[in-house]
């Protein structure tokens, strides 16, 4: 049994053992999916809970108890707090079927609905002191209500303002929950009809593009090929852009599959209603009501089509089920030796032909190793021993597939610090894997068990700077506490300032960086840690770093730019291949751009992208999928940096060889985000290059030019809808030609911004003043 098989598999000693299900408690909470948490779908709190804050009357709620068997006695005992340690939501925003649950979303739920209703809380300003309402602030509360609600009401907010009001402002409003009527309206616009029917269209009409859907007409569509159809809902679908036209995901069959189930459902439903009853459950059941189960927010992190494959079985059914209605019906007419023929000829070319032939490209994995590559990258871009913190599953993964599958560079030791939150992985983390030792953590298991130090509070105490290492000890102390409001007691850190001695002998014989650097090693690092509080896993990150005294490096893959991914030393950061190494050396971060960290060393790096293998992604001959093509943000900033380090350096031949990678495995016509080649036409440009870097800024604009014919032939409402993409459009083409004109190729710009001025007049108002 599949059941079975869990804790034995748990039990064996593997490598990666999520959520740990060994024991009897585990695998009932695995089971049970507690790791997921609680939605309550027939009565509960509404987004709108958000504003309002705890429930008056009961504001707390007992958490369910977490057992961990203990080895020495045999017996299953309590491993968190669970006496009030829930917060009860305002029960006058509870809901019958509450569809608008996620205080995540609101501003999205907001958008499908209204803006929720509002009203001054005059209670708000009643002055105890003095027992009257304190008519000054009162009268100034309403001057800022008013003016929110004009401006609104203009369109100069829009619902991001109106959120930030309703949160900035909560206490002292009165503000209206959903209506039943609001949860309804979204439940059937949605949850069914995005999140359900544009499905089923998908794959029984056709698909627009590969792209996720956020409800507008560009992206993850149902699209059925016939035009005037498509046009109804899609706008003007006459001027794509070549891009659009050869995306893979592009799929149309002219609703011919759709046709033939709707047929072979009414004709079983006529022919034989029990049969026809059991399937028909079996279709609600794992399709509607599977939704109402759901209760999908907008947006989802991905599609998630995937889960109603079994009601997309049960209608797949009904298309055989129709080719035989057809059948059934041209015998009427025709002698059974010539419809059973014509009718299996045209049922074949209706369906599985059309459908095979149109799908076909995006769903062939031959010869694409795409994800592999990256996951090489990553692992190869580090030093022997090296310590990687990742932050997701899209990094995480190939990495660890790599690893248990292909035994490839088992000595790095990946560290997934979404789970470096929980117990299990924090045990598993400190045992040796593979070629890798156990990383040097200080903490016991009694520790960080269940919910101790999930979260421990900024309780400012001095203004010192503190030694990270008494800080660690300090956390560990459990009379470092303080109490909330609920009875819970919380742990606690003195100060938000922290700092790191460096041993400058030591980080020379760890090589911990080339020689050349040795003179820019710090005597000390220093940190702020802001956000008011220091979560588990950064205080085990913290843990680590300090533990390990740089005898192995340490690493963070890219993909996310919070201080806190990066233990706050974002400022001590060197940028090798495809992940950042921590380093005691200093590189001031550059205002206004989050996205450029650390510094390069040109000969370490320029050796480590020489290595990487790619997976075919240069070949035509395969399917460049969202993420694939996603991954060019990453690379191609990575190689447009080194490139720029090496033209600084004046290794131009280099440099050259950088941009030669980057457009041999990124070809533009593969991987989109046009924005980032633009550094690659500025190198040809910078090293005496001056026709390559003109056939880039070609296909860019041609690329540009598609897109703004695109959104020229649409309506004006659709144009207004997409103003600033239509803005940010012209202004993207417009920086092509001042790379042109700031490196002096003053002939290809005359001739090129005569073409760019008919372009911006063609949008009106939605172009840009560039005399």
């Amino acid at each position: 049994s599949t059941w079975i098989m869990l804790p034995v598999r748990a039990n064996s000693n593997i490598n990666i053992n999520e959520n740990k299900p060994s024991d009897a408690a585990e695998v009932l909470a695995y089971y049970n999916r507690e790791q997921y948490g609680e939605t309550k779908l027939f009565y509960g709190p509404q987004f709108s809970n958000v504003y309002a804050g705890a429930d008056e009357e009961d504001p707390y709620s007992d958490d369910k108890p977490n057992y961990e068997r203990d080895e020495k006695t045999g017996k299953y005992v309590i491993t968190n707090n669970y006496k009030d340690a829930n917060h009860n939501p305002n029960s006058k925003h509870n809901a019958f079927l509450p569809r608008l649950w996620s205080e995540e979303h609101a501003k999205n739920y907001m958008t499908f609905t209204k803006p929720l209703e509002f009203s001054i809380n005059h209670e708000a300003f009643y002055d105890e002191e003095t027992g009257q309402t304190n008519e000054e602030k009162l009268g100034q509360f309403t001057e800022i209500v008013s003016d929110f609600r004009s401006q609104f009401a203009s369109n100069r907010l829009g619902l991001d303002e109106y959120e930030e009001f309703l949160k900035t402002y909560g206490d002292y409003l009165t503000i209206e929950k959903p209506s039943f009527s609001d949860n309804m309206k979204f439940m059937f616009e949605y949850q069914f009809g995005y999140m359900y029917f544009r499905y089923l269209m998908w794959n029984f009409v056709g698909r627009q593009n590969d792209l996720q859907g956020n409800y507008e007409s560009l992206e993850g569509n149902w699209l059925s090929g016939i035009g005037f159809i498509d046009n109804l809902h899609l706008d003007n679908q006459n001027e794509l852009t070549t891009d659009m036209k050869n995306n893979k995901g592009r799929n149309t069959y002219f609703f011919l599959p759709f046709i033939l189930a709707v047929i072979g459902m009414v004709y079983h439903a006529k022919k034989e209603w029990k049969s026809f009853y059991v399937l028909l459950l079996l279709f609600l059941f794992t399709g509607l009501v599977l939704k109402v189960y759901l209760n999908e927010r907008p947006f989802e992190p991905r599609e998630r089509d995937y889960a109603l494959v079994g009601s997309f079985y049960i209608f797949a059914m009904w298309i055989g089920v129709g080719v035989y209605a057809i059948y059934q019906y041209i015998l009427k007419y025709v002698n059974p030796k010539v419809a059973l023929p014509a009718v299996l000829a045209t049922a074949l070319l209706a369906s599985p032909v059309v459908l095979a032939s149109q799908n076909w490209d995006d769903h062939d994995r031959s010869g694409k190793y795409t994800a592999v590559a990256m996951a090489k990258a990553y692992l190869d871009s580090c030093e022997p021993n090296a310590i990687l913190f990742t932050i997701g599953d899209n990094d995480t993964f190939p990495m660890w597939y790599l690893q248990e599958i292909e035994g490839y560079r088992t000595d790095v030791r990946i560290v997934n610090t979404s789970l470096l939150a929980t117990d299990w992985y924090i045990d598993e983390m400190k045992i040796k894997s593979n070629k890798s030792d156990g990383l040097p953590i200080s903490f016991t298991h009694d520790q960080y068990v269940g919910d101790k130090r999930n979260y421990c509070l900024f309780d400012e105490r001095t203004t010192d700077t503190l030694d990270l290492g008494l800080t660690l000890d300090f956390l560990k102390d459990d009379r470092s506490k303080r109490e909330m409001k609920n009875g819970q007691f919380v742990h606690f850190y003195p100060s938000e300032h922290l700092k790191i001695k460096i041993d400058k002998q030591n980080i020379i014989k760890n090589k911990v960086v080339s020689p050349k650097y040795n003179d820019s090693i710090v005597d000390e690092i220093h940190l702020k840690l802001k956000g008011g509080a220091l979560y588990k896993n950064r205080i085990l990150m913290l843990d680590i770093f300090n533990e390990n005294n740089w005898k192995r490096p340490i690493y963070f893959s890219p993909g996310s730019f919070g201080a806190d991914d990066y233990i706050w030393m974002k400022e001590y950061l060197q940028l090798d291949g495809m992940v950042y190494k921590l380093v005691p050396v200093r590189t001031k971060l550059q205002e206004g751009n989050s996205y450029d960290m650390g510094y390069i060393d040109t000969d370490k790096m320029y050796n480590i992208i020489n290595k990487w293998t790619w997976g075919n992604a240069g070949s035509d001959k395969i399917y460049h999928d969202p993420e694939t093509r996603k991954n060019a943000l990453s690379y191609r900033n990575n190689l447009s940096r080194l490139m720029t380090a090496l033209i600084e350096e004046k290794k131009f031949d280099k440099a050259e060889k950088v941009i030669q990678i980057a457009m041999k495995n990124m070809p533009i016509d593969y991987f989109e985000f046009y924005t980032t080649v633009n550094p690659f036409a500025e190198g040809y440009y910078k090293i005496g290059k001056k026709e390559e870097a003109r056939k880039i800024l070609n296909q860019l604009m041609k690329k540009h030019q598609e897109k703004i014919t695109f959104f020229n032939s649409q309506s004006e409402k659709q144009k207004a809808f997409y103003a600033r993409e239509i803005n940010d459009e012209i202004k993207r083409y417009y920086m092509l030609l001042l790379i042109a004109e700031e490196n002096n190729d003053v002939e290809y710009h005359s001739q090129q911004i005569v073409k760019f001025r008919n372009y911006n007049k063609m949008m009106g108002d939605y172009g840009i003043n560039i005399d």
